[in-house]
């Protein structure tokens, strides 16, 4: 699928959501739920997700009955996953009666990504002894 026919298809899906998505969808939009952006229906590489957070790299999914032992799923997962994004993934049952669940779960996944994160930012930003040493190695290494 081109670019242009997935944004249509995206947007198609927006118009065509189901009842269930469109009470995730009032849960999550408009920063509501923990300050997170979520968008709805995103095209994402070959697929469109039903919500997603661009700054988690966190995708929800609402499964009905359709998506039982569902092989494109578990390809869709793959794919998303190698292109860093954690997926969640609910029953559609789940969101209706388990609501609080359902966000607490989300909100924990939106926490774990953010302490990776700030784990990351600790082991990325060198002391600045350690940018001493290594301008003073690039120093030798030029006398030489």
């Amino acid at each position: 699928m081109r670019e242009g026919q997935k944004r249509e298809a995206a947007r198609t899906l927006r118009h065509r959501q189901t009842d269930v998505e469109r009470l995730m969808w009032y849960l999550l939009r408009d920063r509501r739920f923990a300050g997170v952006k979520f968008r709805r229906q995103v095209p994402i590489g070959p697929f469109v997700v039903d919500f997603a957070a661009a700054a988690p790299r966190l995708v929800v999914e609402l499964d009905g009955g359709q998506h039982v032992d569902h092989a494109g799923d578990k390809a869709r997962d793959a794919y998303l996953a190698a292109q860093g994004w954690r997926v969640l993934r609910f029953w559609n049952n789940d969101v209706v009666s388990n609501r609080q669940g359902v966000l607490e779960m989300v909100n924990t996944a939106i926490e774990a990504t953010a302490q990776n994160r700030c784990e990351l930012r600790a082991v990325a930003v060198p002391s600045p002894g350690i940018a001493q040493e290594r301008s003073a190695d690039l120093s030798r290494l030029r006398e030489r």
